[in-house]
């Protein structure tokens, strides 16, 4: 089942931001990780009520929406220099595999 793999690659993804985001400097932890923690929440919410749900494109859209929005934050984590770049790196990974399967999630609701 798709929609449950993506929803324990989005857990994985949760627990590992998390542990990057303690690296922030103590002036951005309530500010862009706060936004960053916000977002990676609202895509697990988004998993399980894509799940739940009978017609699911419109919940995957904003799924793939929220995706977009938490790699333009962490790029900008990155830029701006809170986010070590191997950590990016590694977080980037996570999106994008999360990514493809949101794609294939897409991809099974248009052959099926």
């Amino acid at each position: 089942m798709e929609d449950l793999l993506i929803r324990q690659k989005i857990d994985g993804m949760i627990q590992y931001g998390y542990v990057a985001l303690r690296q922030f400097p103590k002036s951005e932890r309530h500010v862009l990780s706060q936004e960053i923690r916000l977002t990676m929440l609202e895509l697990l919410k988004l998993v399980i009520i894509c799940n739940h749900r009978y017609y699911k494109k419109t919940t995957l859209q904003d799924l793939d929406a929220a995706l977009d929005l938490l790699r333009s934050q962490i790029r900008l984590a990155k830029d701006l220099e809170f986010l070590p770049f191997r950590r990016y790196e590694i977080w980037s990974r996570h999106l994008d595999e999360i990514g493809r399967m949101i794609g294939g999630w897409f991809k099974s609701l248009r052959t099926g």
